[in-house]
């Protein structure tokens, strides 16, 4: 049987994650709270004046600043706080649509940016979704099996965090994710619709403990499987709540 293993939000696209005990999915949108802000650099395109979803290339993300991937969140809903901490930098607590309090998260997170770099300029959003790496709004999925088989690849324990999913499945086979592709699955009563893989980064590459790139999962995905994809991307068909340990069907 195939259940619902751990669930993760990211509160901020590339800084930390969160995990989750449950969580209400909305049709049409990615999950609530995930990448519903992301931090524009000093050279983005993105428009704060007509916001919108931009691609990843606009923001802080881990593939060209890897430390960011050492970063843990919480995300408080009713006091609208955002809660990060970093080995390096300590804790911070802000809210991120304050003007000031987004000026105290940009200082705070500077360190972690190379010099020669892109630099943080400022917390944006899209309306009504998530700024997940998709253009259309996705949940991603991911499968501990597949997980296990990248870590035997390597010859060595690797963190899931790396892969930054939300949904991970035990009970599937190695792969067979790919395989839903085009197909619906329900979970607990949430049913969604499997629509593509994903394309991994250097992301990966980084150590969500320090930020330090310390291993290749890209290769082990070309040498071992001739591709650079895990997970698979899918869209909310029909909303509902979901918990750890939820059976989950291909429809």
């Amino acid at each position: 049987m195939i259940n619902v293993a751990a669930l993760w939000r990211h509160p901020i696209k590339s800084h930390g994650r969160e995990a989750l005990d449950q969580v209400t999915l909305v049709t049409g949108q990615t999950m609530p709270w995930d990448r519903h802000w992301a931090v524009a650099h000093d050279r983005t395109k993105f428009d704060a004046t007509a916001p919108a979803w931009a691609h990843c290339r606009n923001f802080m993300i881990g593939t060209s600043t890897p430390a960011l991937a050492g970063i843990w969140a919480q995300y408080d809903e009713a006091e609208k706080t955002i809660h990060l901490r970093h080995s390096d930098l300590g804790e911070i607590s802000f809210d991120p649509d304050s003007s000031g309090d987004a000026a105290r998260f940009l200082a705070w997170v500077t360190p972690l940016c190379p010099q020669d770099g892109f630099q943080p300029a400022a917390i944006v959003k899209a309306p009504e979704r998530g700024m997940t790496d998709s253009d259309y709004p996705t949940v991603s999925i991911m499968t501990k099996a597949s997980h296990a088989a990248v870590e035997q690849a390597l010859g060595h324990p690797l963190d899931v965090e790396r892969w930054r999913g939300n949904i991970w499945l035990d009970g599937a086979d190695a792969w067979e994710e790919t395989s839903w592709i085009g197909q619906t699955l329900q979970v607990g009563n949430a049913v969604l619709e499997v629509v593509e893989p994903i394309a991994r980064c250097k992301h990966t590459m980084s150590n969500p403990a320090t930020g330090q790139r310390d291993v290749d999962p890209l290769a082990a995905l070309r040498d071992g499987w001739d591709h650079q994809n895990f997970g698979v991307y899918a869209t909310v068909k029909q909303g509902a709540n979901i918990a750890l340990n939820d059976k989950v069907e291909v429809l």
